[in-house]
């Protein structure tokens, strides 16, 4: 019995679907998310990830209805809402989690390259929700309002979603550069008065960018598949990002970064596509010898 259900189960969609970059991103953060709201301040958190969950998988099936095509569980919907929820303080007021999710995930349709979205959907949503909405950025998810000795498990799941979903040379190059940045300003005191390196090396600070690095950096779409890509994605982000924390310091500095590598990622895409075109077409050699005929 324990053979034929073990059988069955390794043909489950849902264990093909949880061997997959998405599978492995979204068990990850439910597990983050479930930990996380085991503590006092938790299911204020978890009430606000399920309606993050639920906006994000209507707002993406009314598109697909929009644009008369067939209605699918959209599990990067999901991610995004989850991040969203995991992200905004659990003083921040449903409606608005529920409506930056909603913006989030309609980002990804308005702002692409061919099928594919230009920016991390939910840096979007965040990045407005500062902008825009009175709302606070704890991180809880990231276990960033526990103890320190949690540390240890948001950098152990981190890890092996960074190197399952093949994305780890963008997160080491970012993480490295990153804290790099920040430290060499430490010696030689540069930065704001109010926020000050320090303050960036250390908790609940250090988990939003370990959060940011394992989970939003190695979102496939928007970021590169080549190393020596991703390694310059990675530097990209932290420098931008260290930057801004040293001029206008504040909470957005992570997510503009992340935007700007996103931004680059698609540049970088599009100003090679006539390039690839051209070798492809003549390393052709049917082409090749009808040219010269």
């Amino acid at each position: 019995m324990n053979f034929l259900w073990s059988q069955k189960w390794s043909r489950h969609p849902l264990r093909r679907f949880l061997r997959t970059p998405k599978g492995y991103v979204l068990g990850a953060l439910v597990s983050l998310t479930l930990l996380a709201g085991l503590f006092p301040q938790g299911p204020i958190g978890l009430l606000h990830a399920v309606g993050a969950e639920a906006t994000a998988l209507a707002v993406d099936a009314g598109v697909s209805l929009g644009l008369r095509r067939a209605v699918v569980f959209s599990t990067g919907g999901l991610i995004t809402g989850l991040i969203v929820a995991d992200v905004l303080s659990g003083l921040t007021p449903i409606y608005i989690v529920c409506l930056i999710t909603a913006l989030a995930v309609g980002s990804k349709h308005l702002l692409k390259r061919g099928r594919k979205p230009i920016f991390n959907p939910a840096a979007v949503g965040l990045l407005i929700a500062i902008l825009v909405f009175p709302t606070g950025q704890s991180w809880w998810a990231s276990l960033a309002l526990l103890p320190v000795w949690y540390l240890p498990i948001l950098v152990s799941v981190g890890i092996f979603v960074a190197v399952r979903v093949k994305k780890y040379p963008q997160v080491l190059a970012f993480l490295g550069a990153y804290f790099g940045l920040l430290l060499v300003m430490a010696i030689f005191h540069l930065g704001l008065p109010s926020d000050t390196p320090a303050d960036a090396l250390r908790i609940p600070f250090v988990n939003s960018a370990l959060f940011l690095a394992f989970f939003m950096l190695t979102d496939p779409p928007t970021t590169p598949v080549t190393n020596r890509g991703q390694i310059q994605f990675g530097l990209i982000v932290a420098a931008v990002s260290v930057i801004l924390f040293a001029v206008f310091g504040g909470l957005a500095y992570l997510l503009i970064g992340l935007l700007v590598g996103n931004l680059w990622t698609a540049w970088r895409a599009w100003a090679t596509k006539p390039l690839r075109h051209s070798v492809r077409r003549w390393s052709n050699p049917r082409q090749v010898s009808g040219r010269g005929s």
